[in-house]
């Protein structure tokens, strides 16, 4: 990655008009940018990109007016945009291939300098589920490990709470202004004061269902491993545990009674391979031995590559349109079944995206739109 360095206000209200705008989302704003080179050609060139894909009706831009009114709600809520490659944005989540290319921040943001473990679970958690991942939280603070959760109820307000004299990162599903449940409103509160607020959504966002698994991605981005106390079968959690592993990180799960429904997701994760975890020790004994070289990697940026010719990439377009249905497909597999270099068929999504033809779903894999 090129030596970190800070946007200037001109460039950051580029990147912001660019990631709000329509049918772009993290990867194709990468790819845009590696291709145009700023996110001010990129925004020149979309809408001839989209009718070439055709696009029917204009791509929506978001309006210079528009950004500039997100980032002045920003500094009244006392918070700021940071963005990817800039010095305060997490290391681990910028080596993520569909990591948010800017982040609001509320609180402390020198947290995101240290090493970080997630501690995930149910909402409706026991008393005995609550209480070990406080004492997780606070043992593992303790170790100089940064606590990262998503301020829901139950396990995940435990875990900040545990962890509230040594560090904690709280990832939102809505905007970093936006407390929700209302009953972690003064915990929500404490964090942007004492630890730290994350958020990918605009400043006001109400979360939504969907927001939730993009939340999700960005709790495992952060930290080197994510800890499951309790979780249910059809468990939040387990999205982040699969995001998790998708990501290279560590998975670890707390054994539970199999009579307690709360703890089948989290018993599964065991037998799937996660790491059975009783104590603060066993997760230390995990990481520890990965802490430095993980630390010293740094993220790669996007590679650029020039666009294949027309030619090229209209014989690319019907190819690739034979191999895509409604149903999802690994990327890799896509570029293997259609027998073309990678960044032709990198384009040719790209381009389908902006049209709003394709739909990019977790775990490097496409579908055409319904």
């Amino acid at each position: 990655m090129p030596a970190a360095r800070e946007l200037n206000p001109a460039e950051k209200l580029d990147w912001l008009r660019l990631i709000r705008s329509e049918n772009i989302g993290p990867v194709t704003f990468y790819q845009l940018l590696a291709r145009y080179g700023s996110a001010a050609a990129a925004l020149d060139a979309l809408p001839a990109l989209a009718r070439n894909a055709g696009r029917q009706r204009p791509l929506a831009l978001c309006p210079r007016a528009t950004a500039e009114r997100e980032l002045a709600a920003l500094e009244r809520a006392g918070a700021r945009l940071v963005a990817w490659g800039e010095p305060d944005y997490p290391a681990p989540l910028a080596a993520v291939e569909d990591a948010p290319p800017l982040l609001s921040l509320s609180g402390d943001a020198t947290l995101l300098r240290r090493p970080a473990l997630a501690v995930v679970g149910a909402r409706n958690a026991s008393a005995n589920g609550r209480r070990f991942a406080r004492d997780m939280a606070l043992q593992l603070g303790g170790h100089g490990f940064v606590v990262v959760s998503g301020l829901a109820r139950g396990i995940d307000a435990a875990a900040h709470q545990g962890a509230l004299p040594t560090g904690t990162v709280a990832v939102l599903a809505g905007g970093v202004d936006t407390v929700y449940p209302e009953e972690n409103r003064e915990l929500h509160r404490l964090i942007a004061e004492r630890g730290l607020l994350v958020a990918e959504m605009p400043v006001g966002t109400e979360p939504q269902a969907r927001h939730f698994p993009r939340r999700n991605r960005i709790i495992s981005g952060i930290s080197l491993g994510v800890l499951v106390v309790e979780a249910a079968l059809r468990s939040g959690s387990l999205i982040t545990a699969r995001f998790a592993l998708e990501q290279g990180r560590e998975v670890f799960a707390v054994p539970g009674s199999p009579l307690d429904p709360r703890c089948r997701g989290s018993n599964d994760l065991i037998r799937r391979g996660a790491a059975l975890t009783e104590t603060a020790e066993d997760v230390l004994a995990e990481i520890e031995p990965h802490l430095a070289p993980r630390l010293a990697s740094p993220p790669s940026p996007p590679a650029a590559a020039p666009p294949p010719g027309p030619a090229e990439l209209a014989l690319a377009m019907s190819r690739v349109l034979e191999h895509l249905s409604p149903s999802p497909v690994a990327v890799d597999e896509l570029i293997r079944q259609c027998r073309l270099p990678a960044a032709v068929v990198s384009a040719v999504l790209l381009d389908l995206e902006l049209a709003g033809r394709l739909e990019r779903q977790a775990g490097h894999q496409v579908a055409l739109a319904g």
